[in-house]
C-alpha cells in the first residue's frame, strides 16, 4: 500500500474510532440521565460525517495514487520464471 493510502487509512481508523468511542458515551449518558448526552450526541452526529468524508478520502487518495504513479507490479513469490520454451502447437 502507497504511503499516501496507508496515511489517509490510519487516519480514517482513528477517526472511526473516536466517533465509536463517542456514540458509547452518548449510549451511557443517555442511560444514566446525564445531562452531557444531548451534547455529545451532537458531537457523535458530526463525527460520523468526518468519518464518512475520512472512508472516501481512503478511496479518493487511492485512485489519485493510481492516476499518478500507474500500478505498481511486483512478481509474487509464487510466480513461475519463464525458463521453459513456448511449445508451438503441432495442429
Amino acid at each position: 500500500m502507497p504511503d499516501p493510502v496507508r496515511e489517509a487509512a490510519v487516519r480514517a481508523v482513528i477517526i472511526i474510532a473516536l466517533t465509536l468511542t463517542q456514540v458509547v458515551v452518548v449510549l451511557l449518558c443517555t442511560l444514566a440521565g446525564s445531562w452531557f448526552a444531548f451534547p455529545m450526541l451532537i458531537c457523535a452526529v458530526a463525527s460520523t460525517f468526518v468519518a464518512t468524508w475520512a472512508v472516501l478520502d481512503i478511496w479518493v487518495t487511492r485512485q489519485s495514487w493510481r492516476q499518478r504513479n500507474g500500478v505498481v507490479s511486483v512478481p509474487s513469490s509464487v510466480a513461475r520464471d519463464r525458463w521453459r520454451p513456448l511449445r508451438r502447437r503441432t495442429d
